[in-house]
């Protein structure tokens, strides 16, 4: 619920956002006078219709209604909650999400974060000086990783031994609870030990550099080479990417990010410059790997072994991306020689010629065709038919839009088959047409005037029509009320101000209501408010005439009577 978070501070989020950056990562956008235009990432048109406004802070769709503001467009577009969106927001502005005291929010993490935190302090001082750390050290550096890197990664080194984590945070039963909750130690036959020994350590961040959970790397022989935390509250190997939080600290906005399977990989590529490697954590990339990556870049490369196993990866990690694969999203595939990983890759051939071959990453589109035409016979007829059933089941994944159309067309091109382009729908060709702003309801104009213009509220306006019985009037109240106590407000914060989703709605669809004003936003507003004080005194008037033919009127009420036939000052 939005009541959680101060509205101070989604206040001051909203008016730091540039909500044609955030879109703008999401989606292409092309200026077009002083706003920007793109085809709708919510429904299906050939046309753009769908238009951010930097002066409002606000997105409106004029094909399908869609609009909102940067907190509304995450929610919809990376289908997140209010929480999650404002999380979001404030993650890539590096703030810390304020919450409302006493406000039930579940668990208490903060002594897992606490404890995870300082753990990772813990390994970094023993890679400095335990007495067997000069093993691990070598290690890095015979990999090629300097101080610098190992710093940015925050690496440690887990001692030989069985308790040296355990002994050092205590062995009391609060103590072990919380570790144990924190997948630092486990139990076997009734003992306790730590669960990362003689290791090099990888601390796992989330995306706003809380250490949620360890990586291990074994020095020497044995199994599992690597080793990861186990699932806790705050850690799931599903949703979690090794490396995306140090990605962002290099590049807020990379144009793309590269997918990797280990994490030595991520240091080695960020050891010669390719700060832009992420990694899965011992699992195939799921849908929620992805809507995270996106969230962070455009476009996804997934480098692999170009083995069969890594191609088999490949497919899976395809197949996985169709359903998340909108309009101005991209996702590409870089097949490595067999035998080899991003590591060796690029110790081999340097930095700049592995960035050229990310460059030139096969396509989805391409690898997906390439796929399936090789279990077909496309010299047949019989084969492209059937390359258009196996083909047929994947493009129905992926989401209605520009891409899905142009799938669907390189594959009627392969199979030979000609058919017109399917037409949009009447509702995405026509865009809805507003009313003429002399046919808007004054109260209705002036609550859309304040929303489009918030700054007229900060200006001497006309009163006498606060008493007004009229729907909308106690709003039109609370608007300008709200926006002389704070003064610096925007249009997408003003809007976020109501927690009622309904009322939300209503008053993004009224920010963005064409009026068919220019320049006389003040002169419209002064005209709507004065027009509705002489309706006021109207109402009263006719009110008193009413009660006159019923009964008697008291002198006041007479003199009142007078004083409304008075002609009134303009």
């Amino acid at each position: 619920m939005p009541g959680a978070i101060p509205q101070h501070f989604i206040d001051e989020l909203l008016a730091r956002a540039d909500i044609v950056d955030i879109i703008g990562r999401r989606i292409p956008l092309k200026k077009a006078g002083r706003e920007f235009h793109a085809c709708c990432p919510f429904h299906n048109e050939k046309t753009p219709s769908f238009t951010v406004s930097p002066s409002k802070q606000f997105y409106h769709c004029f094909g399908c209604g869609a609009h909102g503001s940067a907190l509304g467009f995450l929610m919809e577009y990376d289908r997140l909650s209010f929480p999650e969106a404002v999380e979001e927001l404030a993650g890539t502005m590096g703030l810390e999400v304020p919450r409302e005291a006493g406000f039930e929010q579940g668990p208490d993490r903060r002594p897992l974060y606490q404890l995870l935190e300082r753990a990772a302090q813990f390994y970094a001082t023993q890679l400095r000086e335990h007495t067997a750390a000069p093993r691990a050290v070598d290690y890095l550096r015979g990999r090629g990783v300097s101080g610098e890197i190992a710093a940015r990664f925050r690496l440690g080194f887990a001692p030989p031994g069985w308790d040296n984590l355990l002994g050092s945070f205590g062995t009391d039963n609060a103590a072990v609870r919380l570790l144990n909750e924190a997948g630092l130690i486990t139990e076997q036959d009734g003992k306790r030990y730590d669960r990362l020994r003689e290791r090099i350590i990888f601390p796992i961040r989330d995306t706003r550099g809380r250490v949620i959970g360890f990586g291990g790397r074994l020095l020497g022989d044995g199994k599992p080479k690597y080793l990861n935390s186990p699932e806790t509250p705050v850690f799931h190997k599903g949703r979690e990417l090794y490396g995306l939080y140090e990605a962002r600290q290099a590049d807020a906005h990379p144009a793309r990010l590269l997918v990797v399977e280990g994490y030595m990989d991520v240091v080695a590529l960020a050891q010669f410059g390719i700060s832009n490697a992420v990694a899965t954590l011992g699992t195939a990339t799921t849908s929620e790997h992805l809507e995270k990556i996106y969230r962070a870049s455009a476009e996804v490369v997934f480098c692999f072994d170009g083995d069969r196993a890594g191609r088999d990866a490949a497919w899976k990690a395809l197949q996985t991306a169709l359903p998340l694969m909108r309009d101005g999203r991209q996702a590409k595939f870089l097949f490595l020689p067999e035998g080899e990983d991003p590591d060796t890759r690029v110790r081999s051939v340097g930095a700049e010629a592995f960035e050229a071959e990310i460059e030139k990453a096969q396509p989805l589109s391409e690898f997906l065709f390439e796929k399936l035409e090789s279990q077909v016979d496309t010299g047949s007829l019989d084969g492209r038919a059937r390359l258009g059933e196996l083909t047929k089941p994947l493009l129905a994944q992926l989401p209605t839009g520009v891409f899905r159309d142009m799938m669907q067309q390189a594959l009627n091109e392969r199979i030979g088959l000609n058919s017109a382009p399917q037409q949009p729908r009447a509702s995405a060709q026509r865009p809805r047409i507003a009313r003429p702003s002399g046919s808007i309801p004054p109260v209705r104009r002036a609550v859309a005037l304040l929303l489009q213009s918030p700054q007229l509220a900060r200006l001497e306006l006309p009163g006498g029509w606060e008493n007004l019985d009229m729907p909308g009037i106690d709003l039109l109240r609370q608007l300008i009320a709200t926006i002389q106590t704070n003064p610096e407000i925007n249009s997408a914060a003003l809007v976020e101000r109501w927690e009622d989703p309904t009322m939300r709605r209503h008053l993004g669809k009224l920010a963005v209501l064409e009026l068919g004003i220019v320049d006389d936003a003040e002169e419209q507003l002064v005209g709507t408010l004065r027009g509705l004080a002489q309706e006021r005194l109207r109402a009263e008037r006719e009110a008193l005439l009413t009660k006159s033919r019923s009964e008697p009127l008291t002198p006041d009420e007479k003199q009142r009577l007078r004083e409304l036939y008075r002609p009134q000052d303009a």
